[in-house]
């Protein structure tokens, strides 16, 4: 499975959402691109993915932006990179129809398969928890 740009960038927005849910106010989408470093017009177009998806709401006018429109704990990675672009590395290649040919694909295979289940079983709420814990100020005398 590959983890392209638009899916960690996607996740880490959602992070972000997840994190700010209490807020009253929605997240514009220069604050988001600013703290992680995301292109704001490939931000924008991430959003409207997740909105399609109906993971995320836009707030229009000055005081808009984005709210998470659904709860952490019912949304895994898993479902997160594929709705926003994930493939899995199953490779195809001209290779001869060899038996080790064919023992590296089930070696493939069962790589991807154990990555989906990482994914599968990571919910949005957890790792918003766990990044948010690193977040915190920390001071001592």
């Amino acid at each position: 499975m590959t983890i392209s740009a638009r899916v960690h960038y996607a996740t880490l927005a959602l992070i972000e959402l997840a994190q700010r849910q209490s807020e009253k106010a929605p997240v514009a989408v220069r604050e988001i691109s600013q703290r992680h470093g995301i292109p704001a017009p490939f931000l924008v177009q991430i959003l409207r993915t997740l909105r399609s998806a109906g993971w995320v709401q836009s707030i229009r006018g000055s005081q808009g932006g984005y709210r998470l429109a659904v709860a952490p704990t019912e949304l895994n990675l898993l479902e997160i990179a594929e709705a926003v672009g994930c493939s899995d590395s199953n490779c195809q290649t001209d290779a001869t129809d060899t038996k080790a040919n064919r023992m590296l694909h089930e070696v493939w295979d069962a790589a991807s398969e154990a990555s989906r289940a990482v994914l599968a079983r990571t919910t949005l709420a957890e790792i918003a928890a766990r990044s948010a814990q690193g977040d915190e100020v920390m001071f001592y005398i």
